[in-house]
């Protein structure tokens, strides 16, 4: 029954993300991904990447990209934990991540994140560069922990 770390590749993240996430397909890239095992079986996968806004790649901050679990209890916590462990032994001084303005985001409370507040949301569909929205348009809470 206890929870284990376990490292796991960018394509089997992906799959994990795929098959369970609820609003999010698999990212493009990544720095490294961090799964959580109970039995020998997946239960969560956390991907880690650089930051998606241009103003926040300052070269010592990261971002969670996915967080996907199953619900078995404190899986997202030890993931958001584990992943602030490794970018601050990678020389990272801040990791941040978005949640849906829904969300409670007590799973990064419990893993001593701040929120930082609201943080956009809507489409990146432009006139000069059209795109198709396959994300959730509502708003964003960015939380972040930082050294």
């Amino acid at each position: 029954m206890k929870l284990e770390l376990t490292p796991i590749t960018l394509r089997e993240s992906n799959a994990y993300v795929t098959a369970k996430h609820r609003h999010h397909g698999p990212v493009r890239g990544q720095l490294f991904s961090i799964g959580a095992a109970q039995n020998g079986e997946m239960v969560g996968v956390v991907i880690v990447g650089r930051p998606l806004a241009r103003m926040l790649q300052d070269g010592y901050t990261a971002e969670v990209l996915r967080l996907c679990a199953d619900g078995t209890k404190n899986v997202c916590s030890l993931l958001y934990a584990a992943a602030w462990r490794a970018v601050r032994a990678m020389g990272y001084t801040r990791l941040i991540t978005y949640i849906l303005d829904t969300e409670h985001g007590t799973s990064l409370k419990a893993a001593g994140w701040k929120c930082v507040g609201l943080a956009g949301g809507g489409s990146w569909s432009r006139k000069s560069r059209p795109r198709v929205d396959t994300h959730p348009l509502q708003g964003k809470i960015r939380y972040e922990v930082a050294a």
